[in-house]
C-alpha cells in the first residue's frame, strides 16, 4: 500500500477543517477596516494642574492594589499623587487621563466631564503626535459630557450615529489611549442598555464588555458600521483595571449636551419633582397588580411640577409620553431628555385605577436647590408599634382634599400589624387617633408612643373624600 493512501484520508480532513476555520473567520467582524478608518479621529487627552490641585476634584481615590504591583505607580501618577496619597511638592507634569474623537472638522471634540475637570492646562495629541492647547467650551457632570475646542483644520471627523438602534449581543469597537497607551483597540458585545448607575440617574448608559481602563475614558464606542454609538465613561472595578463591565454614555446624549454646552453654555433637563422607588413584588400585591412594573412615587417636592399636576405619594407611574416604565431608573432619563415647559402625558396607577394626568415639565434645578427642597419636604414618620409609615401633607393636598385649616397625615405604607388588621390602607388621611387631633407626622408618633398596650382605640380616617371611624388595638 501506499503512504499516500494511508494519508488521503486525513489530508481529505484536514482541508475541510481549514476551510471551515476560514469560512468562520470570514463571519467575524472587520476590525481591521474600522480601526485604521476611524483610528485618527481619535485623540489622546492630559491636563496639566497647578501644585496642590493634582489628583484633587476628579472624585478618584486609589484602588486597593498591592505595593508590589505595576499599576500602583501608574495610579500615583495617573492621580497626581505622591507617596502615601499625598500631593507631591514638584509642579505637576502632564496627566495622561483620556481620550476623546473629533466631531467636526474645525476642531470640536467630545470627552468625558472627569477628564477635564478642575484642570489648568488640557493638551490634545493627534494621531500624527502634532499636540494642540485644548479649550473647554462647556462640560457637564450630570451626563459626564465635556466639548472642548482646538484650533486645527480638516480634522479628522468620526461618523456619528445612534445608540437607539443598538441591539444586546451586538459587536463594538472602542479606541482609546489605556494607561497611556495611545489609539489602543479593543472589542466586545453590548451587554445591556439602559443601565442606570447610583452616580448618574439622568444617563441610560450602554454596558459592554470591551476591555476599558483608566485613560479610555472620553473614546469612541464604535458599531461595526463605522458609527459612533456611545463615549465611554465608566468601569466598574475593585482593582482599578477592568473586571468585564464598562459603561458608554449614548451619542444621542451626549450630542444633545455637546449642543447645548455650545449653543447656550449650560445644560437644561427636565424635571418632575419626585422621589421614586421600585416596586417590589409585595407591593405589587398590595395595589392589585398582576406583576411589579413602574416607578412609585414615594415623595412629591413642594413647589414642582408634579405638585402643580396634583401628582400624589403613592401613585405608581406606569408610563411617560407613550414610553413603558418598568422600573424607577427608567423615569430620570425618560424626564430628563424633554423638552421643558412641555407638556407631558403620564399613565399612573392610583387606588387601583389607572388614569392619565398631563405634567408640563420644568427645568431640573441645581444640586443645592433640590436638597433645600427636600429638606422643606413633608417630614414622614414611621410607627413600628402599628406596622405604618405617615407623612405631613403638603399644602396642595390639603386643600385637594377638603382639609385647609385642619390637620391629618398621609399613609404612606401599612406593613403587617394592627393598623392592617384594622382596615387602613395606603392613602388614607388619619385625622383623629384617641380623640386627639393629629396635626402633623410629630404629633401622630407622640400620640401613639403614649397609648396603652392592649387598648382598642379609635381612628378617624377620611378615604376617598368620606370619613370614618376605625377601632385599632394597641399591640401587648
Amino acid at each position: 500500500m501506499k503512504p499516500t493512501r494511508m494519508f488521503g484520508p486525513f489530508v481529505l480532513l484536514a482541508a475541510v477543517m481549514l476551510s471551515g476555520v476560514q469560512a468562520r473567520a470570514a463571519e467575524l467582524p472587520d476590525f481591521v477596516t474600522l480601526a485604521k478608518k476611524f483610528g485618527p479621529a481619535v485623540v489622546n487627552i492630559s491636563t496639566k494642574q497647578k501644585r496642590g490641585n493634582a489628583g484633587s476634584g476628579r472624585g478618584f481615590e486609589m484602588p486597593d492594589i498591592p505595593e508590589n504591583s505595576p499599576l500602583r505607580d501608574f495610579f500615583r501618577h495617573f492621580l497626581g499623587e505622591g507617596e502615601g496619597g499625598e500631593a507631591p511638592e514638584r509642579e505637576s507634569r502632564p496627566l495622561s487621563l483620556g481620550s476623546g474623537f473629533f466631531i467636526s472638522a474645525d476642531g470640536y471634540l467630545l470627552t468625558n466631564h472627569h477628564v477635564v475637570d478642575e484642570a489648568d492646562e488640557i493638551i490634545v495629541r493627534t494621531s500624527d503626535h502634532r499636540q494642540f492647547d485644548a479649550k473647554v467650551v462647556g462640560s457637564d457632570r450630570r451626563s459626564d459630557t465635556a466639548l472642548l475646542k482646538i484650533d486645527i483644520e480638516n480634522a479628522p471627523v468620526m461618523k456619528v450615529g445612534t445608540a437607539r438602534e443598538l441591539e444586546v449581543g451586538e459587536w463594538v469597537l472602542a479606541i482609546g489611549s489605556p494607561f497611556g497607551f495611545d489609539h489602543s483597540v479593543t472589542a466586545g458585545i453590548v451587554s445591556a442598555k439602559g443601565r442606570s448607575l447610583p452616580s448618574e440617574n439622568y444617563v441610560p448608559f450602554i454596558q459592554t464588555d470591551v476591555a476599558i481602563n483608566p485613560g479610555n475614558s472620553g473614546g469612541p464606542l464604535i458599531d461595526l458600521a463605522g458609527n459612533v454609538v456611545g463615549v465611554n465613561s465608566q468601569i466598574y472595578s475593585r482593582t482599578g483595571g477592568f473586571m468585564g463591565l464598562s459603561f458608554a454614555v449614548p451619542i444621542d446624549l451626549a450630542m444633545d449636551v455637546a449642543e447645548q454646552l455650545r449653543t447656550k453654555g449650560h445644560v437644561s433637563r427636565g424635571w418632575l419633582g419626585v422621589m421614586i422607588q421600585d416596586v417590589t413584588r409585595e407591593l405589587a400585591e398590595s395595589f392589585g397588580m398582576p406583576h411589579p412594573t413602574g416607578a412609585l412615587v414615594s415623595q412629591v417636592l413642594p413647589e414642582s411640577p408634579a405638585e402643580a399636576a396634583g401628582m400624589r405619594v403613592g401613585d405608581v407611574i406606569l408610563t411617560f409620553d407613550g414610553h413603558k416604565v418598568h422600573s424607577s431608573s427608567a423615569l430620570p432619563p425618560l424626564v430628563g431628555t424633554s423638552p421643558v415647559e412641555r407638556a407631558s402625558t403620564l399613565k399612573i396607577l392610583r387606588n387601583g385605577r389607572e388614569r392619565e394626568i398631563e405634567v408640563v415639565i420644568g427645568e431640573l434645578p441645581d444640586e443645592e436647590a433640590i436638597k433645600a427642597e427636600l429638606s422643606a419636604a413633608p417630614k414622614q414618620q414611621p410607627s413600628g408599634k402599628l406596622g405604618l409609615t405617615v407623612e405631613d401633607l403638603t399644602p396642595a393636598q390639603r386643600e385637594e382634599m377638603g382639609l385647609s385649616g385642619e390637620g391629618g397625615v398621609l399613609v404612606l405604607q401599612v406593613d403587617a400589624g394592627p393598623a392592617r388588621e384594622a382596615g387602613i390602607q395606603r392613602g388614607d388621611v388619619l385625622l383623629m387617633v384617641d380623640n386627639q387631633s393629629i396635626s402633623d407626622a410629630g404629633k401622630f408618633s407622640e400620640v401613639v408612643g403614649s397609648l396603652p398596650a392592649g387598648r382598642s382605640v379609635a381612628v378617624l380616617v377620611q378615604r376617598d373624600g368620606g370619613r370614618m371611624f376605625t377601632a385599632l388595638r394597641m399591640p401587648k
